[in-house]
C-alpha cells in the first residue's frame, strides 16, 4: 500500500493510512500486558503489583524520547512540505542522535535511585525488592526503550507506516518468546519479564535505524551523521512538549491512583487498576496510532499552506474518533469479565473487584480520543504550548483532581469514575481551544 503525505484524505484513505500505525501502537502496548500476564499468573500478586507500581516512573523517563520524536516528526514533515528534503534529513538525524544521548543521561540516576523511588511510591517489604529488580533492568535498557518510543512518529513522515507494524510485531513476538523462556524455563521471575521487555525494545528501537541508514537521501528519509544544533532540537522538544507532559501527567496520575488504592483497597486495588490500565493501554494505543498518522499530515499541509485540507482533516478526524470511542467503550464493558479472569482469575475476590471497577471506569473511553487528538493537532501545527496545555489539563489537572476529590466526596468506589469525569472536562477545554485558534490557522 502506497502512502503519501500530499493529496486529499477522505475517510477511507485516513483509515487505510492509520491502520498500520494503530497496529504498531497496539503491539507496543502489549509489551507490558504480556509481562503482566506472565507475572500475575506465574510469579504472584506481589510481583504483579510491584511491576505496575514502578512502571509509571519508567514510562515518565521514556516519555522524553516520545517528546523529541513527536515534536521532531512534526518539524520534519513541515520542512518536507516546504520542499527542503536535505534540511529535513539533517533534522531527522539530529533528533535520533539526541534521543540516544538523552537516554544514557537519564538512565544513570534512575538506576542508582531505584530503591528510594520505589519506597516513595508506596512499596513496602518484599514489594520494594521486586520493584528494584524490575526497575533497574529496565533502566539499563532505557536507550532501547526510549528509541522505540522516539522513532514511532517518523514512520508516517517516511511514508512507511506499515514498517512500524512489522517492526512492532517482530519485537512483540520476541517479548513473548523471551518472557516464556526466562520466566517458565529459567525461573527468573520478575527479572525475566524485565529482561524480555528490554531485549524486545532493542528490536523495536534499533532495527528501524538500520533501514533509515540505507534510505537514499535524495528521495527518502535518510539517517546520517550530523552535528547537533541547539535551535531545531529546542524547537522539536518545545513542539513535542504535549506528548511529554501528557505522558508524565499520566504516569504521575497513575502513581496517585496507586497511592489512593493502596489506602482504600491494599494490593488488590493496585492489581485491579493494573488490569484496567492494560485494557486502557490497548484502547489509548488506537487513538495514539491515529494521531501518529494525522500529525505529519497536519504539519505537511500547514507547511504547504493548504488550509482547505487542514479543515478536512479536522472535521473527519473528530467524527472518526467519536465513532471509535463508542466501539471501544462497548468493547470494554463486554470484555470486563473475560479480561479480569485472564489476569486474576485465581482470586475470586480480586476478580469481582476488577470486573466492577472496569465497568465503572470504561465510559471514559467514549471521549478519550478527542482531547488526545486536539493535543496532537496543535503539535502538527507547531504550537507546542497549546498542545501541552491540553495534555497537562486532561490528566494532571482534571483527572488528578478527580482521583482525590471524588473519593473524599462520594466514597472509595467513586475513584473508578475519575477518568470519565476528566475526559468530559478535557473535551470541553480542547473544543474551546480549537475555536480560539481557528482564525490563526484557517481550519
Amino acid at each position: 500500500m502506497e502512502i503519501r503525505l500530499e493529496g486529499h484524505y477522505g475517510y477511507g484513505r485516513l483509515m487505510r493510512s492509520a491502520v498500520p500505525l494503530i497496529a504498531m501502537m497496539v503491539l507496543i502496548s502489549l509489551y507490558s500486558i504480556v509481562d503482566g500476564l506472565f507475572v500475575s499468573n506465574l510469579v504472584g500478586t506481589t510481583a504483579f503489583a510491584a511491576l505496575n507500581l514502578i512502571w509509571p516512573a519508567l514510562g515518565l523517563v521514556a516519555a522524553l524520547g516520545l517528546m523529541v520524536g513527536s515534536g521532531g516528526a512534526a518539524l520534519v514533515s513541515k520542512t518536507l512540505g516546504e520542499g527542503d528534503r536535505p534540511r529535513a534529513n539533517r533534522y531527522f538525524s539530529m533528533f535520533v542522535e539526541f534521543i540516544l544521548l538523552l537516554a544514557v543521561v537519564a538512565a544513570v540516576p534512575l538506576f542508582i535511585w531505584m530503591e528510594p523511588l520505589a519506597v516513595s511510591l508506596g512499596a513496602e517489604g518484599e514489594m520494594v525488592r521486586q520493584c528494584v529488580i524490575y526497575g533497574r533492568i529496565c533502566a539499563a535498557g532505557m536507550p532501547a526503550f526510549m528509541m522505540q518510543m522516539g522513532i514511532q512518529p517518523f514512520f508516517m513522515v517516511a511514508e512507511r507506516p506499515q514498517m512500524g507494524t512489522y517492526v512492532s510485531l517482530a519485537s512483540g513476538l520476541v517479548n513473548i518468546g523471551l518472557d516464556a523462556l526466562f520466566i517458565i524455563v529459567f525461573k527468573m521471575g520478575l527479572a525475566g519479564a524485565a529482561a524480555g521487555s528490554m531485549l524486545a525494545c532493542c528490536v523495536g528501537g534499533f532495527a528501524p535505524l538500520v533501514w533509515f541508514l540505507r534510505q537514499p537521501a535524495e528521495t527518502g528519509l535518510h539517517l546520517g551523521a550530523v552535528r547537533l544544533e541547539a535551535a531545531p532540537i529546542v524547537q522539536a522538544a518545545t513542539n513535542g512538549l504535549s506528548e511529554f507532559v501528557g505522558n508524565i501527567s499520566f504516569n504521575i496520575v497513575s502513581m496517585c491512583y496507586n497511592l489512593q488504592l493502596m489506602h482504600f483497597y491494599g494490593e488488590n486495588g493496585v492489581a485491579a487498576y493494573s488490569v484496567i490500565l492494560y485494557l486502557g493501554f490497548i484502547f489509548i494505543a488506537v487513538f495514539m496510532g491515529y494521531n501518529l498518522t494525522v500529525t505529519p499530515l497536519v504539519g505537511f499541509n500547514y507547511g504547504a499552506d493548504n488550509r482547505a485540507e487542514l479543515a478536512n482533516l479536522l472535521r473527519r478526524s473528530l467524527k472518526l474518533l467519536l465513532a471509535l470511542g463508542v466501539v471501544l467503550t462497548a468493547t470494554a464493558e463486554l470484555a470486563a469479565g473475560p479480561v479480569a479472569r485472564l489476569f486474576v482469575g485465581y482470586d475470586p475476590e480480586l476478580t469481582a473487584l476488577t470486573v466492577r471497577a472496569t465497568r465503572l471506569y470504561s465510559p471514559g473511553f467514549l471521549l478519550a480520543g478527542i482531547p488526545l487528538f486536539i493535543s496532537a493537532w496543535f503539535t502538527g501545527l507547531g504550537n507546542g504550548p497549546v498542545s501541552a496545555a491540553v495534555s497537562f489539563c486532561r490528566t494532571f489537572v482534571f483527572e488528578l483532581a478527580c482521583v482525590f476529590l471524588l473519593p473524599a466526596l462520594f466514597g472509595a468506589g467513586s475513584i473508578w469514575f475519575s477518568a470519565c469525569a476528566a475526559e468530559c472536562f478535557a473535551t470541553l477545554f480542547g473544543a474551546i481551544l480549537l475555536l480560539r485558534f481557528r482564525g490563526r490557522y484557517g481550519y
